[in-house]
């Protein structure tokens, strides 16, 4: 029986009973404490694969993330549930596939009424019955803290009817409304002095957060606005990052190459969006050591990724990232637009400075957080998730078949819609406009380049067999024809 929004608020609040509801049986609890670990959960916007140093960039420079890797697991193989930003996010809130919560694209979208197909009504909010990872946290006595992007839903759906304390600067929008430099034009993020950058400013109000809450339990989400667009350099480090541009050796070959209907760019070159990186890195850096200086990092769990991939693929010139040796990027299900970056240090479990290459997915983290907090698994809530504890225990499989997109959207990177799947090494992909299919092994076609389907067509149909199956059994909606369409 589903609850209503009163009654589950209610419950809610007469659940929230402290730590002593708490089971102790808890993996990283730290007996000088004897309290359950915290999680720090930093999500980075249209951050690319590519993008870190530790990932391979050389022209972007991160050394407190390369530095978090090496004492933590780096993930090869992590995706996004989307390639676009809020079905991602409400999967990290719920544990559920975006195509299951009716949240398919960015919100509220721009389905265009001029093309082949017509993209279906999706929501434009989380859902308030969905009981997001912040509101099981708080009824077990966690401070709850959210700074920087939302993106699920105006008022009345903000972080804080979600299960969030404190919101510093999430809301409806998904791009910062003025931009990177205060005034900040955000309903809930006061202005700073002029010039405060809105990246080291969200960094402030974490480390804040923590300095206030250090003697509780605590789930702490920094959702940087960074690096989407506008892309705005951060004036502290665009000089380092032009001077670095103007050395690089020519280009040996095209600057784009064609993708589809669009363009993908071909290097890592633009100074201000490796500036606008390297603040993001250097936040991260701040915040781990105000975690070390207040003594919570050997109890403190810390989850580091993006939303999508790296915005490389547009309809026309002004990209400001590539993913090579990825194709495309954000907006597409090619792997340039789903497979992210995802460091996990949780203390006592991770071992320094080691790899996972098993296929993870967004709707993990809540089963995972719930599992190293010691909380009992919610599986009727968090339905698509599986926990990767035993990955970071060193483990190397997850018992389970497939991972799924479902993007039913046109977007103006030159996606039309379709949908993947990737089932071992073998990664298919649906193009609803065009009328193909294509399938590739990833394990020797990273790049995503010798398309299999025609010369392998008993695997082509077992996948598409089960991306139908799929989509049937989460109830996804389709693009429907359009009527009015006609092909000039």
């Amino acid at each position: 029986m589903q609850m209503n929004r009163n009654t589950r608020r209610d419950f809610l609040k007469l659940a929230g009973c402290g730590l002593s509801c708490l089971p102790f049986n808890l993996p990283l609890l730290a007996a000088e404490e004897k309290r359950p670990p915290n999680v720090v959960f930093i999500l980075v916007d249209d951050l690319g694969w590519m993008d870190l140093g530790c990932y391979g960039s050389s022209f972007y420079e991160t050394p407190h993330l390369d530095r978090l890797a090496a004492a933590g697991m780096r993930f090869t193989d992590a995706y996004t549930s989307c390639p676009v930003c809020s079905p991602t996010r409400a999967s990290i809130m719920t544990g559920k596939y975006p195509a299951r919560l009716n949240i398919t694209d960015w919100i509220p979208g721009d389905d265009p009424k001029n093309r082949k197909l017509l993209g279906p009504q999706d929501l434009h909010q989380l859902p308030l019955e969905e009981t997001t990872i912040a509101e099981t946290l708080k009824t077990h006595g966690y401070k709850t803290f959210l700074a920087g992007k939302w993106h699920l839903g105006g008022e009345g759906f903000y972080p804080e009817d979600q299960g969030f304390d404190v919101n510093k600067g999430g809301h409806e929008k998904g791009s910062p409304p003025g931009g990177y430099y205060s005034p900040y034009k955000n309903p809930k993020l006061e202005d700073g002095p002029e010039g405060e950058y809105l990246t080291d400013r969200l960094t402030d109000e974490s480390i804040r957060f923590l300095e206030e809450n250090r003697s509780h339990p605590f789930l702490l989400v920094l959702a940087f606005y960074t690096v989407h667009t506008p892309i705005q350099a951060s004036k502290k480090h665009i000089e380092k990052f032009k001077s670095k541009a103007d050395h690089l050796p020519p280009l040996n070959g095209p600057v784009e190459i064609p993708e589809h209907g669009g363009l993908t760019k071909q290097r890592q070159d633009n100074p201000d969006y490796a500036s606008m990186v390297h603040a993001m890195d250097e936040n991260v850096g701040r915040l781990m050591q105000k975690l070390d200086d207040l003594h919570l990092t050997n109890n403190t769990i810390v989850i580091f990724t993006s939303d999508n991939g790296g915005l490389s693929t547009r309809q026309k010139s002004g990209y400001p990232t590539s993913n090579l040796p990825l194709r495309a990027g954000k907006g597409w299900c090619y792997e340039g637009g789903i497979r992210a970056p995802l460091i996990v240090r949780a203390p006592e479990l991770t071992q320094a400075g080691s790899l996972c290459h098993t296929p993870v997915i967004s709707t993990d983290f809540y089963p995972t957080i719930l599992e190293l907090t010691g909380l009992p698994l919610m599986p009727d809530q968090h339905y698509d998730g599986i926990s990767l504890v035993p990955l970071l225990h060193g483990e190397s499989n997850l018992n389970r078949e497939a991972l799924y997109w479902h993007y039913p959207h046109y977007h103006t990177s030159a996606w039309t819609p379709g949908a993947a799947v990737r089932a071992g090494d073998w990664k298919l992909i649906k193009f609803y406009d065009l009328e193909k299919t294509e399938l590739y092994n990833l394990k020797e076609d990273l790049g995503e380049r010798n398309d299999l389907s025609q010369s392998l067509p008993e695997k082509t149909d077992e996948l598409s067999d089960m991306l139908r199956s799929w989509q049937k059994e989460i109830g996804a909606q389709s693009p429907i024809p359009n009527r009015e369409y006609t092909n000039q």
